[in-house]
C-alpha cells in the first residue's frame, strides 16, 4: 500500500496551506516591511475576531501574498487563559506552517497511527480520540508536538470562517501576475526547513499526511542535500546542511527540532526583482541565473529566495 493510499483510507483530506508563522518583535515594523518590500498591506486578527480578558487578539498580523497567508505573530502579546504562548523575540524569524483540512478528528487519529501527537493553543497533549479545540471551544484547531514531527505544524478546520483569507471565498482560484507587483511574484515555490533527522520530517509529510516526494538532490545555496514534497498547494523542502556551514549552525541553535528556514518565490523577472530589492535597501546575499536569496539582516530575518524556474517534478508548472 502507498503511503498516499494509506493517508486516504484515514478518512481526511490536507485542502490547502493555511499560514505560515513568522515571530516578530514589532507588529508596526513588520507591518510596514511588508508593504514596502512586497506592496502589500496586512489586517489585524483583531479586527475580525476582538480581544477578549482571556484571549487577546492584537498579538497577530496577516499578509496575504500571492497564493500565501503569512501570520505575524508578537509573542509578547500572545497570551492563552493569561500565559504568554511563546517566549519574546529579539529579531523575527518563521516558526511553522500548517494546513486547512477535511476530516479533523481522522486526521488527529491518523498522526497518532504514525506516532505523531495532537496538542492544543495551551500546549496541553490530547490524550483521547477527539482533537483538540481552540480556547473556548469554538474551533477546532491543534497542532503537532514538535518532537515526533520536528516542527509544531498546525492544523486548522476546512469551511471555519475566515474573512481575512481570501483563499477561502468558493471558487477562489490564483488570478494572473498584478501589474503593480513590484516583485512580479507568481506563487510560492518552496518552504525550506532544515532537519537533521529527514526520516522523521519525511514520517511526518509523507507517512501520516500522504505527500508525495518529487525531487531529491544538492542544494549548492545552502550546501545541504535536500528532498522535496509536494503537498496538497504546497511543496516543502527538507534540507539537510553540510557539516560547518551557516545553514548547519541556524539548525543547530533550533536543535534538538527541525528550523522553518525560508521561503522561496516563483517570480517572472530576476532583474525585476534585484531592482526592486535595492531600491528598498534590501541585501542579497546570492544571485546567480536562476536565483536571488536575500540578506536576512536586511529583511525581517528571513533569508527570503526569488527563483525563475519551479523545483523539477513541481506538478503545478505548465507543460
Amino acid at each position: 500500500m502507498t503511503t498516499q493510499e494509506n493517508a486516504s483510507k484515514q478518512n481526511f483530506r490536507v485542502v490547502r496551506l493555511f499560514h505560515p508563522t513568522i515571530h516578530v518583535h514589532d507588529l508596526a515594523t513588520t507591518e510596514g516591511w511588508f508593504e514596502r518590500v512586497f506592496g502589500r498591506k496586512s489586517a489585524s486578527l483583531e479586527t475580525i475576531l476582538p480581544s477578549t480578558p482571556n484571549y487577546p487578539t492584537d498579538y497577530s498580523t496577516f499578509t496575504v501574498i500571492r497564493d500565501v497567508f503569512i501570520d505575524s505573530i508578537d509573542p509578547k502579546r500572545h497570551f492563552v487563559s493569561g500565559f504568554q504562548r511563546y517566549p519574546a523575540v529579539e529579531a523575527p524569524s518563521l516558526k511553522g506552517l500548517g494546513w486547512y483540512i477535511e476530516g479533523m478528528t481522522a486526521l488527529h487519529l491518523g498522526l497518532r497511527g504514525a506516532g505523531i501527537r495532537s496538542m492544543g493553543l495551551s500546549d496541553e497533549i490530547a490524550e483521547g480520540e477527539q482533537p483538540p479545540l481552540s480556547p473556548g471551544g469554538g474551533v477546532i484547531t491543534f497542532f503537532t508536538v514538535p518532537q515526533d514531527a520536528g516542527l509544531q505544524y498546525q492544523f486548522f478546520l476546512e469551511g471555519t470562517p475566515f474573512p481575512l483569507d481570501p483563499r477561502t471565498a468558493p471558487g477562489w482560484l490564483l488570478p494572473p501576475v498584478e501589474e503593480n507587483d513590484p516583485l512580479a511574484i507568481e506563487c510560492c515555490s518552496h518552504h525550506t526547513i532544515l532537519t537533521s533527522q529527514p526520516d522523521r520530517a519525511l514520517n511526518f509529510a509523507v507517512n501520516a499526511l500522504g505527500g508525495r516526494v518529487i525531487h531529491e538532490g544538492r542544494n549548492p545555496i545552502l550546501a545541504a542535500t535536500s528532498t522535496y514534497v509536494a503537498l496538497a498547494d504546497t511543496v516543502l523542502e527538507y534540507a539537510v546542511p553540510d557539516a560547518g556551514t551557516a545553514a548547519q549552525a541556524h539548525l543547530a541553535a533550533a536543535a534538538p527540532g527541525d528550523s522553518y528556514y525560508s521561503m522561496t518565490w516563483k517570480v517572472v523577472d530576476l532583474d525585476r526583482v534585484e531592482r526592486h530589492l535595492v531600491a528598498e535597501n534590501v541585501g542579497i546575499s546570492m544571485r546567480d541565473e536562476t536565483t536571488i536569496v536575500t540578506d536576512a539582516q536586511t529583511s525581517l530575518g528571513i533569508p527570503w529566495g526569488f527563483t525563475n524556474t519551479f523545483v523539477p517534478n513541481d506538478p503545478r508548472q505548465r507543460t
